[in-house]
């Protein structure tokens, strides 16, 4: 079975581990958990092609990605860049994250996720703002809460990665 390493990041508190969940395990959980480092999952996915093994990172949040690892982005496949749409900033600082990483891995499928879907009455992001992450990557709007966009980001990045479609 081919096997794609993917990356979630973002800064501190955006839900990356709350997206890994509700993929993973389907579930939510109001428990906050910070992560340490990197927490290592997998999901076996079902594609045109035959089934493909999702080993997903979900790297921990920092408003300083220089702290995290550049080895635990190696051998990566595909990156999901996730913001808070509640926390504008949080879009800066994974845009900032996203454009050095993406020059050691230029040919990484790249997905941004605006997450909190549910609370869409409380973002702090403007139509515009959202049309411009568009110009640059593929966006998808989730919520680990409902569930919205999720298995949907994370089934497509898998099919773009295996198909060779950037």
């Amino acid at each position: 079975m081919e096997k794609k390493k993917i990356c979630l990041v973002g800064a501190f508190a955006v839900g990356k581990t709350s997206l890994v969940r509700r993929y993973v395990s389907g579930v939510f959980s109001e428990e906050y958990l910070t992560t340490a480092g990197v927490k290592i999952d997998q999901k076996t996915v079902e594609l045109e092609g035959g089934p493909v093994r999702l080993l997903v990172w979900d790297l921990a949040g920092s408003d300083d990605f220089a702290r995290v690892e550049k080895s635990y982005l190696n051998g990566s496949s595909g990156f999901l860049f996730v913001a808070n749409g509640t926390r504008p900033e949080s879009v800066d600082v994974v845009l900032e994250d996203a454009a050095r990483i993406l020059v050691d891995h230029p040919g990484a499928v790249s997905f941004f996720l605006v997450n909190k879907a549910d609370l869409a009455e409380e973002w702090a992001l403007s139509e515009e703002r959202l049309a411009d992450l568009e110009r640059q990557f593929p966006v998808f709007r989730t919520s680990a809460l409902s569930g919205e966009g999720v298995e949907e980001a994370f089934v497509e990045l898998a099919r773009r990665i295996v198909s060779g479609e950037a």
